[in-house]
């Protein structure tokens, strides 16, 4: 989410227009273009506050735990893999405002740009939820559970829903994939798809799943969307 300037709203784009749609909207979802005649599909990525080796030890070292700071998600024409519609939003962590220089140096998200680009989880959250329409996400692994575990961190059980999802990864292997040493933005070109993204940017891994599984349906895959 580059330069957008309003800390109430968030960038979606849909099909050839874009719509600023209000951050902390989690009632009825806006009505995408053909939604009512097409089934979707969302695939969503996460960034989390991270050091080095936080993931090697699952994030269990002193003070650390898993804040989400970016999400990106793409929605796909479930039949045809096309790409209908783009979100990404960057959220500000509260148990560890400053972010790693671990963490920059992945992400290249700098405290700067999060100052000026960020807003609150629960706003970004409640963006996401009106992106995805309430409908299960799929993503590489099981974010839903950190989604879950962030609406906790923040205080929102009970005043947030908990987003579906499932866990891609076991399609995937299911395949016969081996995915020994791949994350989410390495699986595109992996399997062999053309990708130009940037690795540990969180809408740019979630087209990265998405290209590497227009590649493996169109080898035979099951569309696990269908």
């Amino acid at each position: 989410m580059q330069g957008l300037g309003l800390t109430r709203y968030y960038r979606v784009t849909f099909l050839s227009h874009t719509r600023l749609i209000r951050a902390h909207f989690v009632g009825d979802s806006p009505n995408l273009e053909g939604s009512t005649l097409v089934p979707f599909a969302t695939i969503f990525d996460l960034e989390l506050t991270a050091w080095e080796g936080s993931l090697a030890r699952n994030w269990a070292g002193p003070g650390e735990y898993r804040e989400i700071v970016q999400i990106g998600a793409v929605k796909l024409d479930a039949e045809t893999l096309e790409e209908v519609g783009a979100f990404e939003v960057l959220t500000k962590p509260v148990r560890n405002p400053i972010l790693s220089d671990y963490f920059i140096r992945l992400t290249h998200i700098s405290d700067q740009q999060l100052a000026r680009d960020g807003i609150s989880f629960e706003e970004g959250y409640g963006a996401f939820l009106a992106f995805s329409q309430g409908a299960p996400c799929w993503s590489y692994g099981d974010d839903t559970a950190i989604l879950t575990e962030n609406i906790a961190l923040h205080g929102l059980e009970g005043r947030m829903p908990p987003q579906a999802g499932h866990d891609i990864i076991p399609h995937l292997l299911a395949a016969g994939l081996k995915l020994a040493g791949v994350n989410s933005g390495k699986l595109a070109t992996h399997v062999g798809a053309e990708w130009h993204g940037q690795e540990h940017d969180g809408l740019d891994d979630a087209r990265s799943i998405a290209a590497a599984l227009r590649v493996l349906i169109g080898q035979g895959m099951t569309n696990p969307f269908l």
